[in-house]
C-alpha cells in the first residue's frame, strides 16, 4: 500500500504501550528510527520486528534511517517486514532509482532545512521527485550537526516555498507540538506532519493527550482546507 494522505507521524515509537495507546488513531503512522547518523537508537531493531508484528501495523509503520544504499535499504525494511522509508541520508540518486525500482516500496526524502540551502533543496526536489512519493522538511542542528530529529523548529518560509514548489506532497517535521502544530498548518499548508519529542512526556514516553491533541488538529485542518 502506498502512502496515503492526510499524513501524521509519531515517531520514535519506543513500546507496546506507546502502540496501545496510539492505536485508535485510524490513520496514524509508527515512525521507527534505525541505523541513524547523530542519534542514538531508542530501542534495538529485534525488539521493533517484534512490536510490529505483535500489533499487526506493518502498513502503518515507516523506517526512519541514515542508511545510504538500496540494498541496505531494503535489508532492514525486508527484515522488520514494513515496505516504507524515510531517508536522512544524502543518498546518491543511482541508489534512489534502484531503490525506488522495487515498487512495493514507497519513499519519503527528507530535505535538510538550513539557513542558507534553499537552492540546493530546490535542486534536490528536481532531480529526486520522480523517484520518490513525497518529501519531508525536518531542521538541520547547527550546534551538533543533527540532520533532522532535533526538536528544533525552522524557518517555515522556507518550507512553505518547498510546499508550493514540489510536484510531490511535502510533509513538514521539525519541532511541532501541539501548541504550534495548527499555526504550522496555516502558514505552510503541507500534505502532512510528523512528531517525535513534540508528543512525549517529562521522561521521553508517548503522551497520549498530546498525541490526541496533534492528531485531532491536524487531521481536522487537512481534511476541512
Amino acid at each position: 500500500m502506498k502512502l496515503y494522505f492526510p499524513f501524521v507521524q509519531v515517531a520514535g515509537i519506543k513500546s507496546s504501550e506507546e502502540i496501545k495507546l496510539l492505536l485508535e488513531f485510524e490513520n496514524l503512522y509508527f515512525g521507527f528510527p534505525f541505523s541513524l547518523d547523530y542519534h542514538t537508537e531508542d530501542i534495538s531493531i529485534d525488539y521493533g520486528k517484534d512490536l510490529i508484528e505483535k500489533f499487526n501495523i506493518h502498513e502503518k509503520s515507516i523506517l526512519i534511517t541514515y542508511l545510504n544504499t538500496a540494498e541496505e535499504i531494503i535489508e532492514k525494511l525486508n527484515f522488520l517486514g514494513i515496505n516504507k522509508v524515510q531517508i536522512h541520508s544524502e543518498i546518491d540518486l543511482s541508489e534512489l532509482i534502484k531503490l525506488n525500482s522495487n515498487k512495493e516500496i514507497s519513499i519519503i526524502k527528507s530535505l535538510i532545512v538550513k539557513k542558507d540551502n534553499l537552492s540546493e533543496l530546490m535542486k534536490n526536489i528536481e532531480i529526486q521527485a520522480p523517484y520518490v512519493d513525497a518529501f519531508i522538511t525536518d531542521t538541520y542542528d547547527e550546534e551538533t550537526g543533527a540532520k533532522g530529529a532535533t526538536g528544533k523548529t525552522h524557518d517555515w518560509n522556507i518550507s512553505k516555498l518547498i510546499i508550493d514548489n514540489s510536484i510531490k506532497p511535502v510533509i513538514l517535521a521539525g519541532g511541532l507540538n501541539p501548541e504550534n502544530v495548527l499555526k504550522a498548518l496555516e502558514f505552510c499548508n503541507p500534505a502532512g506532519v510528523d512528531s517525535h519529542t513534540g508528543l512525549e512526556d517529562e521522561i521521553g514516553h508517548k503522551d497520549y493527550h498530546k498525541v490526541k491533541l496533534f492528531y485531532d488538529i491536524s487531521m481536522n485542518y487537512m481534511q476541512l482546507r
